[in-house]
């Protein structure tokens, strides 16, 4: 029984130590290679999260339509540059992602 005890108590902890290594957006941007050519506030090679949040306000369908945009690649909306293909970012971080950008 005092083994039980002590499983179920290991693994409570090891639980809690891997949501305090979570990263948060900012940092998953980074390590995803956003913030080569996105940033927060002004354009850098793409449109600023500002100006992308601003964009698709109030659209309901913004958050489907901006992940298949990332993870597919894709050009026409902000000028000539094309943004590339993000397929290796796996869909539950670019749904955290594209949340982040439109809450800017």
């Amino acid at each position: 029984m005092k083994s039980l005890k002590f499983l179920l108590i290991a693994a409570g902890l090891m639980t809690l130590g891997t949501a305090a290594f979570a990263e948060t957006p900012a940092e998953l941007a980074k390590k995803s290679g956003c913030l080569n050519c996105h940033a927060v506030d002004h354009k850098v090679l793409g449109p600023s999260y500002k100006d992308v949040a601003a964009k698709y306000k109030g659209q309901a369908d913004a958050e489907g339509k901006l992940v298949s945009k990332v993870k597919k690649g894709g050009g026409g909306v902000w000028g000539t540059m094309a943004m590339p293909a993000n397929a290796q970012v796996s869909d539950a971080d670019l749904h955290t992602l594209v949340k982040w950008v439109l809450g800017q």
